[in-house]
């Protein structure tokens, strides 16, 4: 049985987790190596909950409830008995700005326990590595065509936008929970120099750039690389010239009609799927 809780007032505490924390507030909110991440959709909370995370809360809008809300209401609190469900009313929820429950249901939940790069480079044959990309579109659109082609595990650098903001795991459609992920390097000062350590683990790195030396996605050479760690860089700046120094490879994609990149979000999948292993 559901722990079905009404809430009247949109300054209820009980919603702090949903509108009053900031993304850097919901990471420290319990430990800081436990914190909390808001799931988005009764898919994502579903994903979430299939791959171990534990959920605080669930929010949703009572006109909403049946379905797959319902669904995953019965799926959560038969795992978590007393996990409060918040239900409240759409005059309530309007004042939600940013959270609008059109998808039904939100969850706060614990976030995972972080990995470490050897963890999840184990085994790994093609890995991604994002070089402070701070959009949060970008990072959800890297993982989800990460998961989708191939790509055994992604690595964040410490200025990297956090992979479980609710904008970055909505839209990578929950595949932030399924595919591997760690942060490389603990302070931003950390990198580029960690990419001796991917060297160390046995990648050779192709950092996806324009330069004199840039060689084509296509070249062959890059496909008979037992393993390669493929470095996207934000857009606009693009990577660092230290990280283009310190890698193997500088690989670019071939452009027409004088279009100069791709968004960093469509070229990932392009190198994704021309870098995979064959």
């Amino acid at each position: 049985m559901a722990n079905i809780q009404k809430i009247t007032d949109f300054l209820d505490p009980r919603l702090d987790a949903y509108v009053r924390l900031t993304g850097a507030q919901l990471r420290n909110r319990l430990e800081p190596e436990k914190g909390i991440f808001i799931a988005e959709s009764p898919t994502v909370i579903e994903v979430a909950l299939n791959s171990g995370c534990v959920p605080v809360s669930i929010l949703c809008d009572e006109r909403l409830m049946g379905g797959a809300v319902s669904d995953i209401i019965e799926k959560c609190s038969a795992r978590h008995p007393d996990m409060p469900v918040f239900v409240a009313e759409r005059e309530v929820l309007k004042n939600l700005v940013g959270y609008e429950l059109t998808r039904g249901a939100l969850s706060a939940m614990l976030r995972p326990m972080p990995r470490t790069v050897e963890e999840v480079c184990r085994g790994a044959r093609r890995v991604a590595v994002l070089e402070e990309i701070a959009d949060a579109t970008n990072v959800g659109a890297i993982f989800r065509s990460a998961a989708a082609l191939g790509v055994d595990a992604v690595l964040i650098t410490p200025t990297c936008c956090d992979p479980l903001s609710r904008r970055a795991l909505r839209v990578s459609m929950g595949t932030v929970l399924q595919i591997p992920w760690a942060k490389i390097g603990e302070h931003a000062e950390d990198w580029p120099k960690e990419i001796e350590r991917l060297h160390t683990l046995g990648f050779k790195c192709a950092a996806m750039a324009l330069s004199d030396n840039s060689v084509a996605i296509d070249d062959e050479a890059l496909t008979r690389e037992d393993k390669l760690a493929i470095i996207l860089g934000t857009e606009g700046t693009g990577l660092k010239a230290e990280t283009i120094a310190a890698s193997d490879y500088t690989v670019k994609i071939p452009m027409s009609h004088g279009v100069d990149s791709l968004n960093v979000a469509a070229a990932s999948a392009v190198a994704f799927w021309q870098l995979r292993q064959k």
